[in-house]
């Protein structure tokens, strides 16, 4: 049985295997209902992903637990609705016990130097604003407003964090 990871536990981004793909879809569960109403659930995500040519998608542990899942769109697709040509943050979520914990900080900055040492200089991401709204943690992180909107009824705040490469 794994031990629960601590603040102090260190955050990785591993594949998702046959083996791990029930767990990570059933981390959906244990958001409450209004974060679920501001994210997919993370199995229609990783369905959407095998028909992107763009996406790129990882379970988030804390040491050897599993706590989250993240992916990202890389580049324009226009018949997906992303038109930014970067780096965009097409999901993230972390467990609902295992929000607070510093591990969503943690996940972010692990993002940004893998992207960093890849050549990349930024990442965009879109939310909801309103109850259950990722928005406070975003702007903690430093992602700032782009003045643009995301989504099919382009009713997501689009923000943007810069970083050094």
């Amino acid at each position: 049985m794994n031990d629960l990871p601590t603040r102090d536990s260190s955050v990785s981004f591993r594949r998702i295997t046959s083996a791990t793909v029930w767990d990570v879809c059933m981390l959906s569960e244990t958001l409450s209902a209004a974060q679920r109403s501001m994210i997919a659930d993370n199995g229609a995500s990783i369905a959407e992903a095998h028909f992107s040519e763009n996406a790129w998608f990882r379970a988030i542990y804390a040491d050897e637990t599993l706590i989250g899942f993240i992916m990202l769109h890389i580049g324009a697709d226009h018949d997906e609705g992303i038109y930014y040509p970067g780096v965009f943050l097409w999901r993230f979520m972390i467990a609902g016990p295992y929000q607070k914990m510093g591990y969503g900080k943690k996940a972010i900055e692990l993002l940004t130097y893998e992207l960093s040492y890849r050549g990349f200089k930024e990442i965009r991401v879109g939310y909801g604003v309103g109850e259950g709204s990722p928005e406070p943690f975003y702007k903690r992180m430093g992602f700032e407003l782009t003045g643009g909107t995301y989504g099919d009824d382009e009713d997501e705040l689009e923000a943007v964090l810069k970083f050094a490469s």
